[in-house]
């Protein structure tokens, strides 16, 4: 493990995961965090710093305070849906603050590693398992600030090794309850709790997703970032594909009070990919990684912070 890791995004879902993963390792930890954003978590041995990724100067002057070997890029807009109605701060986030990491890191010299977070969604639609090699079309603003992003990192002169993961979906505690399966597992604690009528709002239940581990994508970021050859992309994700429908029945059947379910056609996303899976053999083949936790522990993980929080 590098010596001096920056975290950006650290407060987020797959950041703070990461956060989790790299704290007592050694290492001296710098996390940032958004100016005004989510409040950083207590995690031992990280030290927190408020940047905006916007603000050329300040994260110059970040970078040159902490003149990490490695980095961790993981802020940025994540969301899809949220995407399409922010197109200009997705795009804003995701590749004008890439730039400005970049750029601040070329100036303060030394040769870190650097792994940016891609998407599975810059691919072309296809119901076949998408390989790294895959045709890149992607049908959303958010995978298209995403592709620009990645071709933006690829770019990078001078030194700095810039790794590429790109992550299929990833799920489990923590997640932000606009991501479908934590808000239906925060809505299933919060019937349980008396807090709500026993119902569920749902849009389009047909699409199939490659869904991983947050902790098994994070453990690939890792991976990625010290051992993967630089420019060079790597898919993060199982190899199969579950239909939204049997994810939201397999935490239905965990719920302790019956739920009735409603589709709400409001909930339908412009342009939804109907299927979204991936090939992980070059991550499996180069690295050696493979998922780790099983898919129902990550529901029942998921359903159980919800409960905690809503007691």
């Amino acid at each position: 493990m590098p010596s001096d890791i920056l975290v950006t995004g650290a407060a987020g879902f797959a950041g703070g995961h990461l956060l989790d993963r790299l704290a007592g390792g050694g290492a001296d930890v710098v996390a940032w965090h958004r100016p005004g954003g989510t409040p950083p978590r207590d995690v031992a041995g990280v030290r927190w710093d408020a940047v905006d990724l916007l603000d050329s100067g300040r994260v110059s002057a970040a970078i040159a305070r902490a003149r990490p070997s490695a980095v961790y890029h993981c802020a940025g807009e994540a969301h899809v849906g949220r995407a399409w109605d922010a197109t200009e701060s997705a795009f804003a986030i995701n590749v004008r603050g890439t730039h400005n990491l970049l750029q601040a890191l070329e100036a303060a010299g030394g040769s870190p590693r650097v792994l940016v977070p891609s998407s599975a969604l810059i691919y072309e639609t296809s119901d076949r398992a998408h390989s790294e090699t895959h045709p890149v079309v992607p049908a959303s603003p958010y995978a298209l600030s995403k592709l620009a992003q990645e071709m933006l990192a690829s770019r990078t002169n001078g030194p700095i090794a810039v790794t590429i993961a790109r992550p299929f979906n990833h799920f489990g505690p923590r997640q932000d309850p606009f991501f479908a399966a934590s808000g239906w597992a925060r809505r299933i604690a919060d019937i349980e709790a008396g807090r709500w009528a026993p119902e569920i709002a749902v849009g389009n239940l047909d699409a199939r997703r490659d869904l991983t581990d947050v902790r098994d994508t994070v453990r690939a970021y890792q991976l990625i970032l010290e051992r993967g050859q630089p420019r060079r992309p790597y898919n993060i994700c199982t190899g199969h594909a579950i239909v939204i429908r049997e994810l939201l029945d397999r935490l239905l059947a965990r719920a302790r009070v019956p739920i009735d379910v409603k589709v709400d056609p409001a909930r339908y996303r412009p342009n939804d990919t109907p299927v979204v899976l991936g090939d992980p053999s070059r991550l499996r083949d180069e690295l050696g990684w493979t998922p780790s936790i099983p898919f129902d522990q990550t529901l029942d993980d998921l359903l159980e912070y919800w409960r905690q929080r809503s007691q």
